[in-house]
């Protein structure tokens, strides 16, 4: 492309900001087509030099129609210059004779380098930039000045064309007049410069939709320090007890996440990280973010931070045509900057049609899927790229997509037909005998098992009648009252005559059988029986010594005897029915 010998800079005000590890550009233009013919467009130019450096350019219209108002951009050659060139179409054709204001915004990343490269802790970091103290253009210019702002006042060295003026933070360059297009003159400046030097290696941001009202962000990122190296040993002493050692380490950032974020999480591979803190506004949530030790020069850390968002402020639906509306990258921390960003974005199962809008441009890789809980075929996952990006960048993206929300019943439907067949199989599997062949001693063994189950119960629960009548002889000893006694006493014997006659037949389908085991509930019955005898006689030994015909200390030897009699024989019954 040719360029409009017509068009000159009239006017050119040029603010290059260096106080941080960016070098921002802002430039006031006066454009003026002195032409006799409408120029319907202009070219904005940048060194090559600087190209590698370009992480964003951005061109609007000054005018009070046109305030503030972007123009589009698009990158063109010039036949025989080196830089990069972009080619701006203006709102409306400028007529001959016309003049229009124009700002063009540029960031520059990685174009600060550290001098010396190694500094050790108690060192202050310096920083060389080296540029155009002309604006590189294709046309002339006719009067420019540029003002320089840095980040101290401690400058060690500064080009000085056009004899400058230095004033705290700022020099001031020119004006310069009639400057000729495409000049150029080195601009260097060596200088103080502490602010944080962070970057994001890369980035892998993972946006997972879900139409049941959530959408999970997570941000996986590496960081780095990216000013002078460390040189020396690192000490922790110096470092927490003088405020000025490590001045151009980072402690902490804060990101800024949406303001419904929740469920927010921090973390790195050893786990949750405790010291950072987190901050709800009114319009934002802030994440301070303080990584596990500080970072110097060369040092870097990796670490993840993930939220939950309501999927309705980013979710807009007009019947099965969705679009999700969100910002592709977010503020990480002020004036950040970014080598690689991956963005991949989790649709729903059953998602269609999908098409991406993007403020700028990005590189559109395959399609992925990605498998979750109940998914049967996968979720479609779009993934991207971009390089150098800065905060100009944080801007929103559309997905346009295509869904049928009867498939919304799909999840429901697998959850009810997986307890269905789980249900089924079990009523099969209890109600069916799978086996091949019968095994009659496997059911004999069963049936005497059952039996002798039977006969432990009856056994237990007829000493426990024993039990009770010695409750009911205790009681008998203290109110004296027969009659309680006498009815206890036939209750026992009641219950005892049923349970025997219970046992005997148990021992009679025992013997049926053909188990061995019959002789020992016989001997089991015997021994009982002289147990029930002991507990008779205590009961009428009690009897005589409420009567007054036995004294008490005879009492008391006669009931130990007959308790340990009876402790005997329990314990042979204990022993005969562990054998069962």
């Amino acid at each position: 492309m040719r360029a409009e010998v017509s068009l000159v800079n009239d006017e050119v005000k040029r603010t290059v900001d260096l106080s941080t590890h960016l070098a921002k550009i802002s430039t006031e233009v006066l454009l003026s087509n002195q032409g006799g013919s409408a120029a319907h467009s202009f070219v904005v130019a940048l060194e090559a030099d600087l190209a590698p450096h370009l992480a964003y350019i951005g061109v609007s219209v000054n005018d009070e129609e046109e305030k503030d108002r972007p123009l589009e951009l698009k990158e063109v050659r010039v036949k025989g210059q080196s830089g990069v060139f972009f080619e701006v179409q203006l709102p409306s054709p400028l007529a001959g004779g016309s003049k229009l204001q124009l700002q063009v915004e540029t960031v520059l990343s990685h174009v600060l380098r550290p001098f010396p490269l190694h500094i050790n802790q108690a060192e202050r970091q310096l920083v060389v930039f080296q540029a155009n103290h002309y604006l590189y253009s294709p046309y002339p210019t006719t009067t420019q000045t540029t003002r320089v702002r840095l980040a101290s006042k401690n400058v060690e060295s500064y080009t000085k064309l056009g004899n400058p003026t230095k004033s705290d933070e700022n020099i001031e360059y020119g004006p310069f007049y009639d400057v000729p297009p495409y000049s150029q003159d080195a601009m260097k400046i060596h200088y103080e410069n502490n602010s944080p030097f962070l970057t994001i290696s890369s980035i892998t941001r993972t946006i997972e939709v879900s139409h049941w009202g959530n959408i999970a962000v997570e941000e996986t990122i590496d960081l780095r320090h990216t000013g002078a190296f460390l040189k020396g040993p690192f000490s922790r002493y110096d470092y927490q007890r003088q405020s000025d050692s490590g001045i151009s380490s980072v402690k902490s950032f804060k990101t800024i996440l949406p303001a419904s974020a929740q469920d927010v999480y921090y973390r790195d591979e050893i786990g949750n990280i405790s010291t950072s803190h987190l901050l709800v506004l009114e319009d934002s949530v802030e994440v301070e973010v303080r990584p596990r030790f500080p970072l110097f020069g060369g040092w870097k850390t990796h670490y993840i931070i993930g939220y939950n968002l309501p999927s309705y402020e980013y979710l807009y639906t007009l019947g099965d045509q969705y679009a999700l509306k969100m910002r592709l990258v977010d503020h990480v921390y002020d004036d950040q900057v970014i080598d690689h960003l991956t963005v991949k974005i989790i649709l729903p199962e059953g998602a269609r049609n999908i098409h991406l809008d993007t403020p700028y441009p990005i590189d559109r890789m395959p399609d992925q899927l990605h498998y979750t809980y109940l998914d049967t075929f996968g979720r479609p996952v779009l993934v991207a790229s971009k390089k150098n990006l800065v905060e100009q960048h944080i801007q929103d993206v559309v997905i346009h997509y295509t869904f049928n929300k009867i498939l919304m019943l799909q999840e429901p439907l697998l959850v009810v037909g997986a307890f269905y067949i789980m249900f089924f199989t079990v009523i099969i599997y209890v109600r069916l005998d799978f086996s091949i062949t019968k095994d009659p001693a496997a059911e004999v063994r069963m049936k005497v098992a059952s039996i002798t189950e039977q006969v432990l119960t009856l056994v237990n629960k007829r000493l426990g009648l024993y039990r009770h009548l010695d409750e009911a002889v205790n009681r008998y000893k203290q109110s004296r009252d027969t009659g309680a006694l006498n009815s206890a006493r036939k209750a026992m014997e009641a219950e005892h005559r049923s349970l025997t006659t219970d046992v005997g037949a148990l021992q009679g389908r025992l013997k049926a059988e053909g188990s061995d085991l019959a002789e020992k509930v016989g001997e089991v019955q015997k021994l009982d029986g002289q147990v029930k005898e002991l507990v008779c006689r205590s009961c009428q030994e009690a009897e005589r010594l409420v009567a007054g015909k036995v004294k008490k200390e005879a009492y008391i030897e006669s009931e130990k005897t007959l308790a340990g009699k009876r402790l005997e024989l329990v314990t042979r019954i204990d022993s005969l029915l562990d054998a069962l």
